[in-house]
């Protein structure tokens, strides 16, 4: 685990739940530590599936991520790709907070992600569609930030003059937020963060530092 924060503030911790050594990148989940909840962003990787074994995933216990699963009372995903979604099905009976145009797309296009474990058929999970803004607790709210998929989202987390940002893949690479290209990268850089933290990378990128390989 990493993390930045405020004692006694709202805390963002980086925990890396499994590598894609396929394609050469960690997978991590954030955790938010909130006066009123705990929440947490993505739920990476859980098990293995035969459409992803090109990737070669390399999966951490749930029992090392160092947090138990039942102690979350709110999940975001960013997106419903397979590395972001694949821990849903531990969270029944907790929100689910994810855009509606993303879980439009992950049910009704063929090849978007595991659908399975975007509506696993033994369980029932409780999505709560957002419309563009949501805001989750105070000093948490989502933004729409579309590019990486139509219905990326990005979690902003207040922690004084400038906010946290947790990307999830709006930005894969550091690199793409010192040149941003899409909608999302934008929007994230007129937020004017601290520090960035994205599910591929095991540092957030922060402005003004060199970009991380």
């Amino acid at each position: 685990m990493t993390g930045a924060g405020r004692p006694g503030a709202i805390t963002v911790t980086a925990v890396q739940v499994g590598d894609l050594p396929g394609v050469e990148l960690p997978v991590y989940v954030h955790l938010i530590d909130h006066p009123d909840a705990r929440v947490l962003v993505d739920t990476g990787l859980t098990r293995l599936h035969p459409a992803i074994a090109d990737m070669e995933p390399r999966l951490h216990p749930v029992a090392q991520w160092g947090f138990d699963p039942e102690d979350i009372d709110i999940v975001v995903n960013t997106h419903l790709h397979f590395d972001h979604c694949g821990g849903n099905h531990l969270f029944v009976g907790r929100p689910i907070h994810v855009q509606r145009q993303e879980l439009d797309d992950a049910r009704g296009q063929d090849d978007y992600t595991i659908g399975a474990w975007v509506d696993p058929p033994d369980l029932t999970l409780q999505y709560v569609p957002a419309e563009s803004e949501h805001e989750l607790l105070p000093g948490v709210r989502l933004l729409l930030a579309p590019g990486h998929t139509r219905g990326s989202q990005i979690v902003v987390v207040e922690t004084g003059a400038q906010p946290i940002v947790v990307a999830g893949d709006t930005a894969v690479w550091a690199g793409e937020l010192d040149d941003p290209h899409t909608e999302g990268q934008r929007l994230i850089r007129a937020l004017d963060p601290q520090l960035v933290w994205l599910s591929h990378a095991h540092e957030p990128w922060r402005p003004g530092s060199p970009t991380a390989e």
